[in-house]
């Protein structure tokens, strides 16, 4: 899956693929259509707490990456989401950030890109099937005689 950044003031691009919103606000003067966006997941956005300390300032960017990081692994079922959204798809993670270098979708395109996509664990085995039951066990001997 291919993830790109783009903030949504920008004209959508023929090859962006599957746009996700990722502010937890929506962006001012931007009308739903020219947003182009297939998906707004809001609940990935950083938390408000979080993107008021950052502020955007370029001296907080990597306490705030290492800080949303942390977020984002306290949720992935919404990470999941994003990730299904795609579907091996091109991703493009729609902003409104200004900065263009640090804001909360640079982040969470580096956070998916070193974090491979949890697998869930396989099923444990059945037990081997036995032709006749107890055959070749300890109980085998144990058992009452018919009458």
């Amino acid at each position: 899956m291919a993830i790109r950044t783009r903030r949504v003031y920008e004209e959508p691009a023929p090859d962006d693929g599957v746009r996700v919103l990722v502010d937890r606000v929506w962006p001012r003067g931007v009308s739903r259509e020219r947003a182009a966006v297939s998906l707004w997941l809001k609940e990935i956005a950083p938390s408000t707490a979080l993107r008021q300390w950052f502020g955007h300032d370029p001296a907080r960017w990597d306490g705030f990456r290492q800080h949303y990081f942390d977020e984002l692994d306290a949720m992935p079922g919404v990470v999941a989401q994003l990730r299904a959204a795609a579907a091996g798809d091109t991703l493009t993670l729609v902003y409104s950030a200004r900065d263009t270098a640090r804001n909360q979708a640079v982040a969470l395109s580096e956070y998916l890109q070193r974090r491979a996509p949890a697998t869930p664990p396989a099923p444990p085995s059945a037990p081997p099937r036995r032709s006749r039951p107890g055959a070749g066990s300890a109980t085998a001997d144990r058992r009452r005689p018919r009458r």
